[in-house]
């Protein structure tokens, strides 16, 4: 008898379900917080991983999808918004909205509903893999599913792409991940 789900892991496959969603969840044996470690343990692109990287628009937090092979531009982002200020959300900020960890963060099963974008990138894989409110649990999707799960929006958020090895699978950036390029990308 395995033991039951974590209870963030509970409530992100309740939301699935709830949204018959078609993938389930999937403990890995160990936790995974980069989109460069979970490909690697599942054996995939590193851009199928979703990351789900809460920001603050203007103080108001947003959720951005992006494949992790993928920078997010926050002025492109700001600007396709018509906000002043893009900022990734700090931790205890990410808890709060999501009430999920940075590294397990998922699309859904959030205490409240957030504003998301879709990066159009993760449109170019047939299974994306996404976090399920753990950093050992993932569930598999597509991009036409993530869309319609998270009632988000199609959007370009980015341009750079990635080496796969500074982002995180559903949180913000590893500490002393990339830096800014002089354009305003930031690493996922």
């Amino acid at each position: 008898m395995s033991p039951p789900p974590h209870p963030r892991v509970a409530a992100v496959a309740r939301a699935l379900a709830a949204a018959g969603a078609e993938g389930e969840v999937r403990t890995l044996p160990a936790e995974v917080r980069t989109a460069a470690a979970a490909a690697d343990a599942l054996g995939v692109p590193v851009g199928a991983i979703v990351n789900s990287l809460v920001f603050l628009a203007d103080g108001a937090p947003l959720l951005v999808l992006t494949s992790g092979a993928h920078r997010v531009d926050v002025l492109q982002v700001a600007a396709l918004l018509g906000v002043g200020s893009l900022v990734p959300a700090p931790p205890d900020i990410v808890r709060e909205e999501t009430g999920q960890p940075i590294g397990g963060v998922a699309p859904v099963g959030h205490p409240a509903p957030l504003g998301t974008l879709v990066d159009v990138e993760l449109a170019r894989y047939d299974r994306l893999w996404a976090a399920a409110g753990h950093p050992a649990a993932v569930f598999p999707t597509s991009y036409d599913e993530l869309l319609r799960i998270t009632a988000g929006t199609a959007a370009e958020v980015g341009g750079g792409l990635l080496d796969g090895t500074a982002t995180t699978v559903g949180g913000d950036p590893v500490p002393d991940a990339s830096p800014p390029d002089p354009a305003g990308a930031v690493a996922p």
